[in-house]
C-alpha cells in the first residue's frame, strides 16, 4: 500500500512538473505569465546562476546556458566571417540615418544567421547570441579619447539620429519577437580618460547633463524602445554608473519608461567594491547593483548574492524582479519557442556576406569619406594623365588598420594600395613603400610575403593543426598557409577547429631575397617557440596574453633555411602572426626617390587602432593607455611629408585615423587632404574611387578638428565650456559639418518672411 501511494505521489509530482514545464514553453501563454511559471520553479541558486553573462544550463527545467555577450558596432564582430562596415565615427560622416538603418538591418540579418547556426551546432559560446552591446552613444566631447571612433561624434542631435536607426535596425519591427536585442552604452556620462575610467568620478551642471549628455540615450529609449542599457565603470556624482538609484530606476526607468534590462560593462560591479570603494565586499556591491537596477553582471561578483541574502543586504524578492527582465528578454528573441516561431529563424549562414552587404559596404565607405582639402582642383585624378603613381604611407597596405576596434572578420579587404592598383589602368606603374612607421622613422613591421616560404615546392608553409595544446596526436587539419597573420575569438580561421584549446605547427623552408640582417617579430596569445635550422630564436610557451618576440637573422640570398614555428591557444582570443621589417635608411631614401619620379604621390598616414582605442597597454609619444596626449599628426608623418613635398610632385594625403587630428603644416602645404576615418573591408576600393572621381565624396566632419592640443580644456573636465562645436570659441581648424566636394555650389535668393506659421513654405534657389 505504502508502495502504491509513493507511487501515485511519484507520478503526480512528474506531472506537475512537465505540465510546469510545458507552461513555461507555451508559446500561446503571455510572456510575462510563462516567465512568472519559469521564475517559481528556479532555486535561489539556480537564479543567481542567470545573472551573470554566462549564464548556466539548468538541465532540470530544460533551460540551456546562454551568453550574454557579443559584439556588433560595426558588423558583426568575433564570430568568424562577416561584414565590415567603416567604423562608427566614419557612419556617422555620412550624416545619413536612412544609411545606418540599412546597415544595422544587414547586421542582425548576420546575428541572427549566426546564432541559428551555432544552436543547430550546439555552439553556445561568447559573440554567438543576440543580444548585442552596441551602439556606443556616449558624446566624443575629446578627441583624445580613444574610444571616441566608436561613437556617433560630438553633437547630441547627430547622435540621437544615427543611434535611433541603429537600435531600430538592429532590433526589427515585428510586433512579438525581437530579432536581436541592441544596447546602447555607456550610460551615461562616459568618455575618459581610459586609464581612470575604474576609479574616477564625474560630476558635471545639470544643464550639461540634460542638454549633452543624455539625449541620445533618451531618444534610444523612448523613439527606438532599445531593450537593453549598458552602464559605464566611472562614478556619476558619487555613485557607480552601473548601480545608480538616480540613473538606472529613476531616470532611465521611471522618467523614461525603459522596460527592458540594464547589464553592466565588464567587471564594473566588481570596481564597485574593488576600486571605486563605495562598498567594502562583493556581496555588498552584487547587493548595491541588484537593488539599484543593474539586472545583469559581466563578471562573477552576482555569485556572491546568496552570501547577500544570508546577510540580508537583498531580498530574493529583488533578485526575481531583475531575473524576469532577463527571463523576458529571451522570452521576446524567441529562445524557449520551438523553431520556426520567429520569422528570423530561417536565416542561415547563406545570409552572411552577401553581395549587397559588402555593396553597402562599399556605398558606406564612399559616403563616409570627407574631402578636407582640394587646392587647384588637384582630386580628382585623370586616369590618362597618370602614367606612374605612389601609394606610400604607415596605413597605404594594411589591412587590419582599416577595420577599426570591436571589429569582425571579413572575407576579403581592399587596402588603398591595392584599390589604387585596380582603378588605375592597366599600363599605369603603380609604387608602394610605407616609407615610415605611425610614430617612428622605421616602417611598422610587414607580414612575411608567402614569396619567402616555401614547402615541397608550394609558395608558404604546412600548416598543422591539433585538437589538443601540446601537438599530440594526429592532425585534425593540414594545409598550406601563405601567411602567419592569424587573429580569432569564437571561431578559428580552420574548417571543423574549434576556436580554444588547440594547437598548431607551421613547417617548411625560409628563403632570403637578398643578403642582409633580418629583424622578425613574432606575436601570439598563448605560447609559440620557433626554430630556423635546429636553433630556438623565440621560447614563449606559456599561457599568455598578446606577446611579441623580436629575433634577427642573418641571411643569404637564395640560401633555404629550415623554419618550424610551434604555437598553442588555450583560452579566450588567439594572435599568431609573424611579421618582418626588411627596410634600411637608404631603401627609404630610394623610395622618396621613386616617388619623386611618379605623376602624383599618394600618401595614406595618420593613426591606428594599435594605437587608439580601450584601455590598451600604449606608451608611445602621444599616446597613453589607448588615449592621445596629442592630437597633432605625428611628427615623423609631418617630417616624411616635407621630404615628399620636396619632390615637386602633387602630393594627397589620405588620413586614417578614429578622431581629429590637426594638420596645420598640411593643410598649408599639400594639395589635397582626404578624411577616410577606418573605412571597413572595402576602405581602399571607397579611397581610389574618390581619388579617381568615380565617386564625388559628401561625408561631414562629425567632431571639430582642434588647431591644436593646447586649444583643448583638461580632458579629466567633463564641463562642456570651450567644447565641441556648441561651445568652443576658438578658431578650429575644420568646423563639425565641415566637408568639401568635387561640385561647387552658391546660395542665392533665400527668402524668408519676417513671420511664418509651419504652413509657410521657404523658398530657396540653389545653382
Amino acid at each position: 500500500m505504502k508502495r502504491y501511494i509513493y507511487t501515485v505521489a511519484g507520478f503526480l509530482i512528474s506531472s506537475l512538473t512537465l505540465a510546469q514545464n510545458v507552461g513555461y514553453k507555451n508559446p500561446d501563454l503571455p510572456f510575462e505569465e510563462r516567465v512568472e511559471i519559469l521564475v517559481n520553479q528556479m532555486t535561489l541558486e539556480e537564479k543567481i546562476t542567470q545573472l551573470v553573462d554566462v549564464a548556466a544550463a539548468i538541465p532540470r527545467l530544460d533551460i540551456p546556458s546562454y551568453n550574454w555577450w557579443n559584439e556588433g558596432l560595426h558588423g558583426v564582430a568575433r564570430a568568424g566571417t562577416a561584414t565590415v562596415f567603416p567604423q562608427a565615427i566614419g557612419l556617422a560622416a555620412t550624416f545619413d540615418d536612412s544609411l545606418m538603418y540599412k546597415i544595422a538591418t544587414i547586421i542582425s540579418d548576420e546575428f541572427r544567421a549566426k546564432y541559428n547556426d551555432a544552436i543547430a551546432k550546439g555552439n553556445r559560446r561568447r559573440y554567438f547570441g543576440l543580444t548585442v552591446w552596441s551602439p556606443n552613444i556616449n558624446i566624443f566631447r575629446d578627441p583624445r579619447w580613444g574610444r571616441g571612433q566608436e561613437t556617433y561624434g560630438e553633437d547630441p542631435y547627430l547622435t540621437s539620429r544615427m543611434g535611433v536607426m541603429f537600435v531600430k535596425g538592429l532590433q526589427g519591427d515585428h510586433p512579438k519577437y525581437l530579432k536581436t536585442i541592441a544596447t546602447p552604452k555607456h550610460f551615461v556620462v562616459h568618455s575618459g580618460p581610459e586609464k581612470l575610467r575604474h576609479v574616477f568620478d564625474v560630476n558635471v551642471s545639470e544643464y550639461d547633463f540634460l542638454d549633452t549628455y543624455t539625449p541620445a540615450f533618451e531618444a534610444c529609449v523612448k523613439e527606438a524602445r532599445a531593450y537593453s542599457v549598458m552602464g559605464a565603470y566611472n562614478r556619476f556624482r558619487g555613485h557607480s554608473c552601473s548601480a545608480s538609484d538616480t540613473l538606472l530606476n529613476v531616470l532611465l526607468r521611471k522618467k523614461w519608461g525603459f522596460d527592458g534590462y540594464v547589464v553592466s560593462d565588464c567587471d564594473a560591479i566588481g570596481d564597485i567594491y574593488q576600486t571605486h570603494k563605495i562598498v567594502s565586499t562583493p556581496e555588498e556591491a552584487a547587493a548595491l547593483g541588484i537593488r539599484n537596477g543593474c539586472d545583469l553582471n559581466c563578471g562573477n561578483t552576482y555569485l556572491h548574492l546568496k552570501k547577500a541574502v544570508e546577510r540580508n543586504l537583498i531580498t530574493e524578492e529583488e533578485i526575481d524582479k531583475a531575473l524576469k527582465r532577463l527571463i523576458l528578454a529571451r522570452m521576446r528573441l524567441g529562445m524557449f519557442d520551438p523553431q520556426g516561431s520567429t520569422p528570423y529563424d530561417t536565416l542561415t549562414l547563406a545570409s552572411v556576406d552577401k553581395p549587397q552587404h559588402r555593396a553597402l559596404a562599399l556605398l558606406a565607405a564612399q559616403k563616409s569619406i570627407v574631402l578636407l582639402k582640394n587646392q587647384n582642383k588637384t582630386l580628382p585624378l585623370n586616369r590618362k594623365l597618370i602614367k606612374k603613381i605612389a601609394v606610400v604611407g604607415p596605413n597605404a597596405h594594411k589591412a587590419e588598420v582599416m577595420f577599426g576596434n570591436y571589429n569582425g572578420t571579413p572575407s576579403y579587404s581592399v587596402t588603398p594600395y591595392q584599390g589604387i592598383a585596380k582603378t588605375v589602368f592597366q599600363k599605369t606603374s603603380v609604387f608602394y613603400h610605407p616609407l615610415n612607421g605611425w610614430v617612428t622613422s622605421e616602417p611598422e613591421y610587414q607580414p612575411v610575403p608567402s614569396s619567402l616560404f616555401e614547402y615541397n615546392g608550394k609558395k608558404g608553409l604546412r600548416v598543422e593543426v591539433f585538437n589538443n595544446t601540446q601537438l599530440e596526436g594526429s592532425p585534425t587539419f593540414t594545409g598550406i598557409d601563405t601567411a602567419i597573420m592569424f587573429s580569432w575569438y569564437a571561431a578559428s580561421p580552420y574548417p571543423q577547429v574549434p576556436a580554444t584549446h588547440i594547437s598548431i605547427r607551421w613547417t617548411g623552408k625560409l628563403v632570403a631575397p637578398v643578403d642582409g640582417t633580418y629583424t622578425f617579430a613574432f606575436t601570439g596569445d598563448d605560447g609559440y617557440r620557433i626554430r630556423i635550422n635546429d636553433k630556438i630564436v623565440a621560447d614563449q610557451w606559456r599561457d599568455q596574453g598578446p606577446y611579441t618576440t623580436q629575433f634577427q637573422l642573418k641571411l643569404q640570398k637564395g640560401q633555404s633555411y629550415d623554419i618550424v614555428i610551434e604555437y598553442y591557444q588555450a583560452e579566450h582570443g588567439a594572435v599568431a602572426q609573424l611579421r618582418w621589417n626588411q627596410y634600411s635608411e637608404k631603401d627609404i631614401e630610394d623610395a622618396i626617390g621613386q616617388a619623386g619620379e611618379c605623376d602624383a604621390i599618394v600618401y595614406v598616414g595618420g593613426l591606428s587602432p594599435h594605437l587608439e582605442g580601450e584601455e590598451m597597454p600604449v606608451n608611445l609619444p602621444g599616446f597613453d593607455g589607448g588615449d592621445r596626449t596629442r592630437i597633432e599628426l605625428p611628427e615623423v608623418q609631418t617630417q616624411m611629408l616635407k621630404r615628399l613635398k620636396k619632390t615637386g610632385k602633387p602630393v594627397i594625403l589620405v588620413l586614417m585615423s578614429g578622431s581629429a587630428v590637426a594638420v596645420n603644416w598640411e593643410n598649408d602645404n599639400l594639395d589635397a587632404i582626404l578624411m577616410a576615418w577606418y573605412p571597413g573591408q572595402e576602405g581602399g576600393n571607397a579611397i581610389a574611387s574618390v581619388l579617381f572621381g568615380d565617386y564625388n565624396p559628401g561625408g561631414r566632419l562629425p567632431v571639430t578638428f582642434y588647431a591644436s592640443t593646447s586649444q583643448l580644456p583638461p580632458f579629466e573636465d567633463y564641463n562642456m565650456k570651450n567644447r565641441t562645436y556648441r561651445y568652443f570659441t576658438g578658431k578650429p581648424l575644420y568646423p563639425f559639418g565641415y566637408g568639401l566636394s568635387y561640385t561647387n555650389f552658391t546660395y542665392s535668393n533665400l527668402k524668408l518672411p519676417s513671420t511664418s506659421d509651419t504652413k509657410e513654405k521657404i523658398k530657396v534657389s540653389v545653382t
